[in-house]
């Protein structure tokens, strides 16, 4: 499986940085499993896809040629997609 450089935008990281240390282990061991893992769509009209971990929600987009997976967006499942 090849590798995938994350990346995080200061929004989705300012978020985690926020949360109980449970809450942020569980949320991090999930974002390093992508690109693969479970409960994964992508939203309709935008490139970007979500991930399901509890309540939250992590919006991301990918760039497979370069391996890259930036991490747009985290926040609580009904304020996550607010911007979009």
């Amino acid at each position: 499986m090849p590798t995938y450089k994350i990346i995080f935008e200061k929004e989705a990281q300012k978020f985690l940085d926020k949360q109980d240390k449970n809450k942020r282990l569980r949320l991090y061991k999930a974002i390093y499993k992508l690109p693969e893992g479970t409960d994964i769509k992508k939203l309709k009209g935008h490139n970007l896809y979500r991930l399901r971990v509890g309540d939250c929600r992590i919006l991301y987009t990918v760039d497979d040629v370069i391996r890259l997976i930036d991490i747009e967006h985290i926040d609580n499942r009904g304020d996550v997609y607010k911007r979009y």
